[in-house]
C-alpha cells in the first residue's frame, strides 16, 4: 500500500506531470474566484454599513435571511451586519494564504519537472509584431476635413 501512495505523490510520465499540474492550477484559479466573489460581498456589505449607520437607530429597515425579507431596526441589523462583514474579511485572510500556499507548491513543482509556460513566450513574440497594427481604427484629436 506504500507504493500506491507513493505513485499518487510521484507521477510516471510527462503526461501525468502535465495533470497534476494543471490541477493545481485549477485550484489556483479556483482560489482567485473565490477570494474575488468574498471580497465583493466585503465591499457590499461596507457599503451597506456606510449607509445605515448615520441613520436614527430606532428606524426600520429589511434585511435578506435565507431567502426572506425580515423588518427589523438599525440597531438590530447594523451589528449583525458587522459580524458577517468581519467573518467574510477573515475567510478571504485565510484564502489569501492558502494561494500563497498554493503559488510556492507550484513554484517549487514547476522547478522539480523544469516547467515553463510556452504561452507567455508566444504571447511575447505576438505583441511584439502587432504592436504597430493595434493603433489603426484610432482616432486622435479632430478630424482634418471640416475645416
Amino acid at each position: 500500500m506504500a507504493s500506491k501512495a507513493e505513485d499518487r505523490k510521484e507521477p510516471v510520465n510527462e503526461q501525468a506531470v502535465a495533470n497534476m499540474y494543471a490541477a493545481m492550477r485549477s485550484d489556483l484559479n479556483q482560489i482567485y474566484t473565490k477570494i474575488t466573489e468574498l471580497e465583493m460581498e466585503v465591499s457590499e456589505h461596507s457599503l451597506v454599513l456606510n449607509a445605515i449607520q448615520p441613520l436614527d437607530q430606532s428606524r426600520r429597515c429589511y434585511r435578506m435571511i435565507g431567502g426572506v425579507l425580515v423588518e427589523r431596526t438599525i440597531k438590530e441589523v447594523l451589528p449583525a451586519v458587522q459580524r458577517n462583514k468581519e467573518g467574510l474579511e477573515e475567510v478571504v485572510a485565510r484564502l489569501n494564504e492558502t494561494l500563497e500556499k498554493k503559488k510556492k507548491e507550484i513554484a517549487e513543482f514547476e522547478t522539480k519537472y523544469k516547467i515553463r509556460m510556452r504561452k507567455a513566450d508566444a504571447e511575447v513574440n505576438d505583441e511584439s509584431g502587432k504592436k504597430e497594427g493595434s493603433a489603426q481604427g484610432v482616432l486622435v484629436g479632430p478630424a482634418g476635413g471640416g475645416e
